[in-house]
């Protein structure tokens, strides 16, 4: 039986997630509520919030987990180009800008756009209301890339300490996501964060330097990074390329 907890339980040991041979592989628990305490304990051990509509909140926990370093990011040629033209933009015709912070709103939305081959968001209103609640206490943080004004591309995560967890990022113009992640992995490794948590193992991840750790190796960077300072300002830096 999955552990069902009540708002005041604490989560269960992460070792007591459910491993590959059941077919739910990482599920840790279920309940509970997604308030900025909740979910800030959550992400201090290890545990995302994942589920559907109509479902309830499940709490997850992978193994293994995959992160990205922020001192290896891949770059491709294509979007090497990409990010010197935005560069150049920025410092003379404006047409491109990049920004954090600036419509959290809009991104978390923005990710919830269909995609191909891919039925449904698992980014609900209430994921969006828990979100933008931790948003406005300061821990979850948006990447936006614009073009003439106008969303192109993006990400959104929480940062807590020295640790960045990337949660969802879209694209309406072709590399707006990925020039915008580049943008803030360097923003994140000049501010002494070392690893992006990516959550799931995916090819696309690893074509960008992810690499997989195990539950514990992950727990223990966690218990290192979270009780650091944080971030006070949150600014991206030109000097990328």
């Amino acid at each position: 039986m999955i552990p069902w907890l009540s708002n005041n339980d604490p989560f269960p040991d992460i070792s007591k997630a459910y491993t590959e041979e059941s077919g739910i592989s990482g599920l840790l628990a279920a309940g509970a509520d997604l308030s900025p305490e909740r979910m800030l304990l959550a992400y201090t051990n290890g545990i995302f919030p994942w589920f559907s509509q109509g479902q309830p909140i499940l709490w997850w926990t992978p193994e293994p987990r995959m992160v990205l370093p922020t001192d290896k990011l891949v770059i491709s040629r294509s979007l090497k180009k990409t990010i010197k033209k935005i560069q150049k933009s920025i410092q003379t015709d404006k047409r491109w800008q990049i920004s954090f912070d600036r419509d959290f709103e809009s991104v978390i939305r923005a990710c919830t756009e269909p995609r191909p081959n891919q039925s449904g968001t698992w980014i609900t209103e209430e994921i969006i209301a828990a979100y933008t609640r931790l948003h406005r206490l300061g821990f979850a943080h948006s990447a936006e890339l614009w073009l003439d004004k106008h969303l192109a591309g993006g990400l959104y995560g929480i940062c807590i300490g020295k640790m960045f967890y990337g949660e969802s990022m879209f694209s309406r113009v072709r590399d707006a996501s990925k020039a915008a992640l580049a943008f803030l992995v360097h923003f994140l490794k000049n501010n002494g964060v070392a690893l992006i948590d990516c959550q799931q193992e995916t090819l696309h991840l690893k074509s960008l330097g992810a690499i997989t750790l195990s539950r514990t190796e992950f727990a223990k960077h966690l218990q290192k990074t979270t009780m650091q300072p944080a971030i006070n300002v949150w600014k991206p830096d030109m000097t990328i390329i």
